[in-house]
């Protein structure tokens, strides 16, 4: 897998705003100035950090529990593009559960959390 493409994006916000399993929050004024403050960088060193830890081991602690709802723009992120648990990577993304996550998926998951934080902040992508 590879970062997520404009087709893929579009696509993939269709299927997502279908579906009663996604929540649509939006990123308040806090998280968009953390954003703004961090830099697209040090995001992806954070979603980078968040997913090898919570979602890549093949059964992670609490799965479908294990992403707060709020306390970072990443998972606020990770709830409204079906990356915050392995059911919904295999749901929405066509992850596999129950293996470990390549470095290749976690890069995928990556560019789709950091596709919405830029598109919420108003950063071209």
């Amino acid at each position: 897998m590879q970062n997520i493409d404009d087709k893929q994006w579009k696509s993939l916000k269709q299927k997502l705003a279908r579906s009663k399993q996604i929540v649509s929050p939006a990123m308040g004024e806090p998280e968009k100035e953390y954003v703004q403050s961090r830099g697209i960088d040090i995001l992806r060193l954070h979603a980078t950090d968040f997913v090898n830890k919570r979602i890549a081991p093949a059964e992670p602690k609490n799965d479908g529990r294990q992403t707060p709802l709020k306390g970072h723009p990443v998972f606020i992120a990770q709830h409204a593009t079906g990356t915050s648990d392995r059911i919904k990577l295999e749901k929405f993304h066509g992850i596999k559960s129950g293996i470990d996550l390549t470095e290749k998926e976690v890069a995928y998951i990556v560019s789709v959390i950091l596709r919405w934080i830029q598109e919420q902040i108003g950063e071209p992508v």
